[in-house]
């Protein structure tokens, strides 16, 4: 299959109209101090169904003939491309199936179903569903709308990247999530073409990178594995058709910890006031992770917001951890009458806030007259952490972080 050309995403832009909204493309001077120049984030959290799948599920749906419709679609996705998949189906008449991995975001499985597709769960992840996926279609003749491993798909995701450049016309740097490739490559197709002086990076998670290894290897190369918070990225081998575009249009790829995306997702609910998935807060953490590697004007795109509240909960308690405002310390302290009373006016003295307190007195490590206090605290960032740390260990305590 044909890698998507410049003249076939504006093809597909005239296609999309009235379907995909121009997501707004908001300036970030937050992100902006920290890189040294202009920093923007292109918001296809802000999109219908809450990502930028729409775009390439409705072209490639809209392609289908009439017999073709007539046996319904099928795709495999963990939520995103499902509910891309659904709505477009819907607005065009056809019956829809989608298979979803098990433990698929709650909110995107109801998002699904409410844009009236049938859900069905298989595999843990999304390479399993979406093996799934083609039994099915073999078995009905359903069509299977493949999540990114399609021309129409990548070409329908690279008409985000010609907003970008009329949102941002002198930007320098596009950053993108990756997964399977059709946003990075859709985008890098259509940036490069106009713009091949607009370095167009994308962004992995370390624990399901398979694009790097598969650009090393000069083809696509599964992972044996992965482990990543990121459903949206999580896929273990990028598609032939988007790895082709890769390998033209994107100048580098680059990954980010499950610590980086914790504290992105966390920095863009407290300073923009954004809500995104892992997936989506990929660009961003690698701007905070090594804010001045890129070169400025910058945009970052947001790929999804769609996130289990439970999920979005446990996602900033851990990004709060990453950034050391929650602080986990073992102090041993005198086994007399106030001395924990006295530990506890120190952090507090420190302005530290207690959020749980034990004790330990039996330990091998342990006098007989100490006893080891486990605390969790509450602290304003790393600094204020470093602090607190040091005017215990000052006071004669022997702290355990």
């Amino acid at each position: 299959m044909p890698v998507p050309t410049l003249a076939d995403i504006q093809a597909a832009r005239k296609v999309l109209e009235g379907v995909a909204v121009l997501t707004p493309m908001e300036e970030s001077r937050w992100l902006s101090a920290k890189a040294g120049g202009p920093v923007s984030l292109k918001c296809e959290n802000l999109q219908r169904t809450g990502s930028f799948k729409i775009r390439g599920a409705y072209l490639r749906i809209s392609r289908l003939s009439e017999e073709e419709r007539a046996h319904g679609v099928v795709a495999a996705s963990a939520g995103n491309h499902a509910q891309g998949v659904a709505l477009a189906a819907n607005l065009l008449g056809i019956k829809s199936t989608v298979f979803m991995p098990e433990g698929a975001p709650i909110p995107k499985e109801r998002a699904t179903r409410a844009y009236g597709a049938d859900v069905v769960f298989h595999g843990k992840y999304i390479d399993q569903a979406l093996e799934a996926a083609r039994e099915f279609a073999e078995r009905t003749g359903a069509v299977l709308i493949h999540p990114f491993d399609h021309a129409d798909i990548v070409a329908g995701q690279g008409t985000a990247g010609l907003e970008i450049l009329e949102q941002a016309p002198d930007v320098r740097t596009v950053l993108v999530p990756a997964g399977g490739g059709g946003l990075v490559a859709g985008i890098g197709t259509a940036i490069k073409a106009l713009r091949p002086d607009v370095r167009v990076i994308g962004v992995q998670a370390e624990g399901a990178a398979a694009i790097p290894g598969s650009l090393a290897a000069g083809s696509p190369v599964a992972l044996e594995s992965m482990a990543t918070m990121a459903d949206g990225i999580a896929v273990g081998r990028p598609g032939d058709v988007p790895f082709r575009a890769i390998q033209s249009y994107v100048d580098d790829v680059i990954t980010v910890s499950e610590e980086s995306l914790s504290r992105a997702l966390l920095a863009l609910v407290e300073r923009a006031k954004l809500v995104v998935e892992p997936a989506g807060a990929a660009a961003v953490a690698a701007v905070l992770d090594n804010p001045t590697a890129f070169e400025t004007p910058l945009v970052a795109v947001l790929s999804g917001g769609n996130i289990d509240p439970l999920l979005l909960g446990k996602v900033i308690r851990h990004g709060m951890a990453a950034d050391s405002r929650y602080l986990n310390l073992r102090v041993c302290i005198p086994d007399v009458p106030g001395g924990l009373a006295k530990l506890l006016g120190e952090l507090a003295a420190a302005q530290a806030n207690v959020l749980e307190v034990a004790h330990e007195r039996i330990s091998p490590s342990l006098h007989l007259d100490e006893v080891e206090v486990h605390l969790q605290l509450e602290t304003r960032g790393e600094t204020h952490a470093s602090t607190l740390l040091a005017r215990l260990r000052e006071r004669g305590y022997t702290v355990f972080e």
